[in-house]
């Protein structure tokens, strides 16, 4: 069984019973005590399990407004959202694309998709095919570093001609806002 398998099957049971003990998915899983420690670590980081004195249990769910961002916790009225839809179809809204590419990296290995908005156009797009205006002299009150995302690099090199920034391609964007993040964890939204 492959770690992502044992994760899956793991999930299920605390869904079932709650809370676990190592040694008792050691012996289910029939694999080392150790194993089991790798394949929880994601889990915790993720802060989708929580140890326990006795073992794991499921984190609790802190009840979020479906109108609100996931990773800054801000009401989403932004006219730019950015949704992640992970492997299990869970789907996360975000208020903009800050939040989307911050969250993406997070996540990335649960994700199956990721879409935004052309900022122009307002037309539903993938975020890792469209092109991002970061540093524009544009103000849409909402998270900063701003990110600005295009279907077409053309229009994404007029509007920087016309306010500014720099444009970048979806791995260059979340490197970038990581970098202007200063290593912070949280993003700088005023909530």
């Amino acid at each position: 069984m492959l770690p992502i398998e044992r994760r899956q099957q793991l999930l299920k049971w605390l869904n079932d019973e709650g809370s676990l003990a190592i040694s008792e998915i050691s012996s289910r899983l029939q694999v080392s005590e150790m194993t089991v420690y790798r394949d929880i670590k994601p889990l915790i980081q993720e802060e989708v399990i929580i140890k326990t004195s006795g073992g794991i249990s499921l984190a609790p769910i802190t009840k979020v407004s479906p109108n609100t961002c996931i990773y800054c916790l801000k009401e989403m009225n932004s006219r730019h959202p950015v949704q992640i839809i992970t492997h299990d179809l869970k789907v996360e809204q975000l208020c903009c694309p800050h939040c989307g590419l911050l969250r993406y990296k997070d996540i990335k290995q649960h994700v199956s998709q990721i879409i935004c908005r052309d900022f122009l156009q307002n037309s539903t797009i993938s975020a890792k095919m469209a092109y991002y205006l970061m540093d524009a002299d544009f103000n849409l009150n909402c998270c900063q570093p701003q990110v600005l995302t295009f279907e077409s690099l053309k229009q994404a090199e007029q509007f920087q001609k016309g306010f500014g920034g720099v444009v970048l391609r979806f791995e260059e964007a979340i490197e970038e806002i990581q970098k202007k993040m200063n290593g912070f964890t949280g993003c700088s939204c005023e909530k």
